[in-house]
Parts: structure tokens; C-alpha cells; sequence
């Protein structure tokens, strides 16, 4: 008896034992579930030096954005403009609706594949046109704070993430147009490189708007 005693005493422990086990492996976080609220990664947080830094680093960039080879092409009105002045474009050719010109003015009429030899001829891209008549995306006139905050802003600048835009300034070929403008033009005040890399620095750091 005191032996069969001792067996259903030590059943009975290891069955409580076991309980106990299976009851914490309930209570505790599966592998692979979803973290707390409070343990979640939050938004990289900048202080007052990121800021001051990303706002310097669109000052530079900015230069860049209201040079004539850049500015040209974003008019605040539906004529492109022209020349280092940024004079309107001469035989009256208008943007369109879909940023290639009105009627038969057309720019890829004289705007060809690539430039034409010779000073002050026109300049040449496949896609050579201004932003569409819906989503005009103006630079001239623009002050720094007015320009960051467009360019920040979908619904002003195409519908583009703040990534994408990083991206076309720094990949899109008719953008490094600017820096191959054809004989007779100047160039704008930074490398694309140097450019690219300012426009990097002021998303990264917290695209702060300039004061």
C-alpha cells in the first residue's frame, strides 16, 4: 500500500507541475507576435541639430532649384521660360495639358533627342516637357519655406513620397539635363552630385522647412 501511495503522490506532482508549465507557456509572448505598443520602434526623433543642418543643406540645394536650368522649366505661368534671364519663351509656345506643348507647337519640334550642335541651339531629351497643367509643380517665385514644403507635399508635387523625390533628382535623365545644356549655357551652381547629396542630407535629416 505505502508503495502504490508513493506512486499516485509522485503522478499526482508531476501532473500539478505540469499544469503549472503549461498554464506560464499560455501566459507568455509567443516567438514571432506582435510587439507591445510601448516596445514598437519609433520615428527616428532629430534634434536641434539635424534640424539646423537639414535646413542648411536645403538652402544649398535651393540655389540649385532656381537656376535657369531648372527654374526654365517650372514657370509660374503656362509659358516655359528661356535664357539666363528666364525671359518667356519666345514663339509663343504654352505647356499644354500634358506639359508637350499646345497644338501644333509641340516641344518636341524642336527639342529632339538630344542637343543640337552649336551655341544657344536647343537643348535635346526623348522626353523633353514641362510638369502637366494639373500638377504644374512651380519653382519660380518660390521662397525656400514655400518650395520645401511643396516638394514635401503629395498632393503638389505629383504624388510622390519624399523617398521618390530624392529619387528623381537624382536618377531622372532629363534632370541631369540641366548639367548638360548645350554650348551657350551656364551651369547650375553645384555638381548633381553635390546636389543630389544636399537633397539626401535635408530628407534624411528631417526635411526641415527653411525660416
Amino acid at each position: 500500500m505505502k508503495t502504490i501511495f508513493k506512486f499516485r503522490c509522485a503522478a499526482a506532482v508531476i501532473v500539478t507541475v505540469s499544469l503549472v508549465s503549461a498554464a506560464q507557456g499560455c501566459r507568455s509572448k509567443p516567438r514571432g507576435s506582435a510587439a507591445s505598443p510601448a516596445s514598437r520602434s519609433q520615428p527616428a526623433a532629430f534634434g536641434q541639430g539635424d534640424t539646423a543642418e537639414s535646413r542648411a543643406a536645403f538652402l544649398a540645394a535651393y540655389k540649385v532649384l532656381m537656376h535657369p536650368r531648372c527654374m526654365n522649366c517650372h514657370p509660374a505661368g503656362d509659358v516655359p521660360l528661356q535664357g539666363e534671364d528666364s525671359h518667356l519663351h519666345l514663339q509663343n509656345v504654352k505647356r499644354g495639358p500634358d506639359g508637350k506643348g499646345l497644338y501644333a507647337l509641340k516641344c518636341s519640334n524642336c527639342h529632339q533627342l538630344k542637343n543640337l550642335p552649336g551655341e544657344n541651339m536647343p537643348p535635346g531629351h526623348p522626353e523633353w516637357h514641362l510638369p502637366p497643367a494639373d500638377m504644374p509643380m512651380v519653382f519660380e517665385g518660390r521662397s525656400p519655406a514655400q518650395l520645401a514644403r511643396q516638394l514635401k507635399d503629395p498632393k503638389q508635387n505629383g504624388g510622390k513620397t519624399l523617398e521618390e523625390i530624392i529619387r528623381h533628382v537624382s536618377e531622372d535623365s532629363l534632370v541631369l539635363t540641366g548639367w548638360n545644356p548645350g554650348d551657350g549655357r551656364t551651369k547650375p551652381p553645384l555638381t548633381h552630385g553635390e546636389f543630389a547629396q544636399k537633397m539626401r542630407e535635408w530628407a534624411d535629416k528631417g526635411a526641415a522647412i527653411p525660416e
